[in-house]
């Protein structure tokens, strides 16, 4: 049986979005889930929260309108509550985080800003490496959670597609040295797609920090497919759809550790409510 506070969470963000499909991409779950617990919220009040008038449109009534007012003061104190239990049980443990580089500088300092004043008695560590690193610490069991930025065959861990992030070529035009990152990299991945499309043969340049990269691109030295993110004041040339990545989160299916599991469900939701991927 799912919570009270699950379909809450569920109805508000229907009744923010009016469209059942768009709440379920949201949430990280399924179009019929979100129904079956729109459904289910309706059979547990005895009453109709949302009119139906079409394929996709849907129109709140009433009583949706008076339970969704309600629902913020009541899912607002469910978390101020939840968090403060979640931060007694997670007290004196480590979480070990292994990132790679992209995600790790342009996405993990403003989770870690909110994972850190929500599990204020966690304490964390934080490696950055290429993809293949994060898979094979996370396998040795020396990291508990992991970010990705390719599609990795991962075996008995779990990969959660967290967010979408677009590639471009960065990098003056006139310039034929390539700037690449090591074959384990996330993004070597891509690189090398490009290349064989486009019968590049190089020159090219094997460098393993993404921030190397970027100054040499800066001092106006080569051109690299990089992420859109990390491109401020460079010329960039756009990329085909199909060079459109995810980033992932890697964790352990069957978790030792309870902290560990709490910031993977706070991660996804964080993620939900802080991009438009």
């Amino acid at each position: 049986m799912i919570s009270l506070f699950k379909l809450l969470e569920t109805f508000k963000t229907v009744y923010e979005t009016l469209n059942f499909s768009e709440a379920a991409e949201i949430l990280f779950i399924s179009q019929p889930a979100v129904s079956a617990q729109i459904k289910q919220l309706e059979n547990e009040l005895s009453t109709i929260l949302f009119i139906r008038s079409g394929k996709k449109k849907i129109t709140p009534t009433p009583q949706a309108k008076l339970l969704y007012n309600q629902s913020l003061d009541i899912l607002e104190e469910w978390e101020k509550t939840r968090h403060l239990v979640m931060s007694q049980s997670a007290a004196n443990e480590i979480i070990q985080i292994a990132a790679s580089q992209t995600f790790g500088i342009k996405v993990l300092p403003d989770l870690m800003k909110s994972m850190i004043a929500v599990f204020p008695q966690i304490s964390f560590k934080i490696t950055l490496c290429n993809s293949l690193d994060v898979l094979n610490t996370m396998t040795k069991h020396e990291a508990d959670l992991g970010f990705i930025e390719m599609p990795l065959q991962t075996g008995t861990l779990k990969r959660t597609t967290l967010m979408s992030d677009t590639l471009v070529i960065a990098g003056e035009i006139k310039e034929t040295l390539w700037l690449v990152r090591e074959p384990t990299s996330g993004v070597y991945h891509y690189s090398k797609r490009y290349f064989e499309e486009n019968n590049i043969t190089g020159p090219f340049l094997e460098i393993n920090s993404n921030e190397l990269i970027l100054k040499l691109l800066q001092m106006g030295i080569g051109r690299s497919i990089i992420s859109s993110r990390e491109t401020d004041g460079l010329h960039t040339v756009p990329l085909a759809e199909s060079y459109e990545r995810n980033f992932y989160l890697l964790e352990r299916g069957t978790s030792d550790s309870e902290a560990a599991a709490q910031c993977s469900r706070f991660i996804t939701k964080w993620i939900s409510q802080h991009t438009d991927a």
